[in-house]
């Protein structure tokens, strides 16, 4: 008997320590979020707060209202109640680290000795990914589906930023920079990210957008689109917001093409051996004409962009960077309709579509021509964008 009498003193022993383990993260955790994260949200230390709370509800519970183990089993069911609390613990920790990482991550994009400016609030924020050589193709756009001077403010007001999207040259003072410069001096509708623009670089543009975007505006959404797409914006806000309650959802058209391993393909996949054998597909993602993603989404982007692997393609990097997330996939062919008269028909079916591109050119093919006749044909209208809620 006493071999067993002395177990139970060790048991006893081991589920002390847990207990001041226990208390003792839990203060630190105080300490930490107290001390050295003053600004953070009162959101977050009201979540701390939470756990604190429940931490110290669980240890009084569970270890000094309730009578004290008869046997050896009794005390291995406590022991392991004490390991499930710390890994409890743990995971909410991981949580106030990812609110806490994104904080910090804003205050570092606007500078000023750590200081942010307040986020502004917004339903969802549109970048349209443009180049220096397409001035054409935005004038465009803005003759079309993108409202313009006090049209463009009072949609910001209601809560739909809309922007342009681009980096700058490889060169300070570059002609092409100046070029924007005067561009924006007379719309005000780009966003101008910390990127060197090129073509083999979109997967770095993406990740820059999305992290800038949520430094910026706090949004429901975060949505990318080409410049040579034909969008119906009211149709993508009603889509938006029969799922803004969901948490961590990617919308768009989901495809799965071939891995491309010949060099002189035009979407020729460098690291094609890291998807299996030839022959293989990309796992599911959406195409990258346009998609949506939701605000936890592109926060994640934002705080882990300098570890997030780039491939060749950007659709196919912003799907790989969620896998293995709790991601709801939402497949919407509304948003790849094909232009007149597939679009056209639809639409006087009364299914407007979102969004409307020529699969063969990856666009809307010979925009500066064709995005008039799109538009005229496929249009929802001009009154829909002002009418939609959400």
């Amino acid at each position: 008997m006493k071999p067993k009498n002395g177990a139970a003193a060790s048991e006893r022993r081991l589920l002390s320590r847990g207990i001041l383990l226990l208390c003792f993260v839990s203060f630190f955790l105080g300490m930490l979020v107290t001390d050295r994260f003053g600004s953070v949200p009162s959101p977050v230390m009201v979540q701390h707060r939470r756990l604190d709370r429940e931490l110290q509800m669980s240890v009084s519970e569970e270890f000094v209202a309730r009578p004290k183990p008869a046997d050896d089993r009794d005390i291995m069911g406590e022991v392991s109640k004490t390991h499930e609390a710390i890994q409890y613990l743990e995971k909410s920790i991981d949580t106030l680290q990812m609110e806490l990482a994104a904080k910090r991550s804003s205050n570092e994009l606007h500078g000023a000795g750590g200081i942010s400016k307040q986020r502004k609030k917004a339903f969802v924020v549109i970048g349209i990914n443009t180049a220096f050589s397409s001035r054409k193709r935005r004038d465009s756009v803005r003759e079309t589906w993108m409202p313009q001077g006090e049209k463009l403010k009072k949609l910001e007001e209601k809560g739909i930023i809309i922007r342009f999207t681009i980096g700058h040259s490889a060169t300070s003072n570059n002609v092409l920079d100046k070029a924007i410069d005067a561009e924006d001096e007379l719309h005000h509708d780009f966003l101008r990210l910390d990127h060197v623009e090129g073509y083999h670089k979109l997967s770095a543009k993406t990740k820059i957008f999305f992290s800038t975007a949520v430094a910026l505006w706090d949004a429901d959404f975060y949505v990318k689109v080409d410049d040579d797409v034909h969008l119906n914006l009211g149709m993508l806000i009603a889509t938006l917001g029969r799922h803004k309650l969901k948490p961590r959802v990617y919308i768009g058209c989901m495809k799965s093409g071939p891995v491309l391993s010949d060099k002189n393909a035009k979407y020729h996949e460098p690291e094609f051996w890291k998807f299996g054998e030839d022959g293989n597909k990309y796992f599911r993602h959406a195409t990258g004409q346009i998609y949506a993603i939701s605000k936890d989404l592109a926060t994640y982007i934002s705080i882990n962009q300098p570890i997030l692997h780039k491939y060749a393609n950007e659709d196919v990097s912003l799907g790989a960077w969620f896998i293995g997330l709790d991601v709801e996939h939402i497949d919407d062919r509304d948003m790849c309709c094909g232009t007149p008269p597939d679009c056209e028909w639809k639409a006087q079916a009364g299914n407007v579509c979102v969004a409307s591109f020529d699969w063969k050119c990856s666009g809307v093919c010979n925009p500066v021509e064709r995005l008039k006749y799109v538009h005229s044909r496929c249009s929802e209208g001009e009154d829909a964008i002002w009418s939609a809620s959400f």
